[in-house]
């Protein structure tokens, strides 16, 4: 790639120097590199909320592009830096699970544990890898250096476990795995899942106490005040409220069921 692209996910903010010194290390070694922000608001430590954003963003970039992601409440500890190179693209992050959903996505091909220092900054922190082992691997892969210049290959790696939508009987049961930036409700139930349960009969969602009847086709067909459901542009059934936050009228949270159900007659 003549202007390879690096792409930064962190829960750094911007607020300090975090993210600013990790460009400039990758733009030191390799200063044609297009460096690209996904986010820097993931809630802190939040690893699973940084993987969901990773997933909806990272296939949306040219094939060859490495992907840094840190997230990680377990720096400096014995947790392993890692690279996958996937089918078409390259992840650096902490092995904590963090770049779990994205590799699902796309057919890995080898997980490489960082060990060679040549390619670290000369000193490392006990408390920024981001900066002195992910940024400067990030650099020296955005030159062409093969993926195994870094260090050995592993089979095994930490993956995040994400629970499935289950059906019993007239009930499917999810639960919400992200809550957007405008407090929409995102949930672990896609639409496939959602029509061949749901097929020709009518049905209800409930949440909170909370029954929604039928499927919206965007944000503008709510009344105000009114929840709604859809399936948003990450193809996932979520609840919204038309220019409200969903998240704070229901009091919802990570992890809270949401039930589908059908009308039996």
């Amino acid at each position: 790639m003549r202007n390879p692209i690096v792409t930064l996910l962190t829960d750094f903010g911007t607020k300090d120097y975090f993210v600013a010194s990790m460009k400039g290390v990758i733009l030191n070694i390799n200063p044609r590199c297009c460096l690209i922000d996904i986010s820097h608001d993931v809630f802190p430590q939040d690893i699973r909320e940084g993987a969901f954003i990773l997933a909806n963003a990272f296939s949306y970039f040219p094939k060859g592009t490495i992907h840094l992601a840190v997230v990680d409440p377990g720096v400096g500890s014995e947790r392993k830096p890692i690279l996958i190179e996937t089918k078409n693209y390259f992840f650096l992050g902490p092995d904590n699970g963090l770049l779990t959903l994205a590799t699902k996505q796309d057919e890995v091909r080898r997980v490489i544990k960082l060990t060679n220092k040549k390619y670290f900054l000369p000193y490392i922190s006990s408390t920024f890898h981001g900066r002195d082992i992910f940024s400067p691997v990030a650099g020296y892969l955005s030159l062409g250096l093969r993926p195994e210049t870094f260090g050995e290959e592993i089979k095994d790696w930490v993956k995040l476990d994400y629970k499935e939508p289950n059906i019993k009987g007239d009930k499917l049961f999810g639960e919400i795995i992200h809550i957007d930036h405008f407090g929409n409700l995102i949930t672990n139930i896609n639409r496939e899942r959602f029509i061949y349960f749901t097929k020709s009969y009518n049905f209800n969602i409930k949440i909170k106490g909370k029954k929604v009847s039928g499927i919206k086709s965007g944000y503008w067909e709510g009344e105000k005040g009114e929840i709604i459901a859809l399936f948003g542009s990450c193809g996932m059934l979520e609840l919204s409220i038309k220019n409200e936050s969903a998240q704070n009228k229901l009091k919802v949270k990570i992890g809270d069921p949401i039930i589908v159900e059908r009308d039996i007659l």
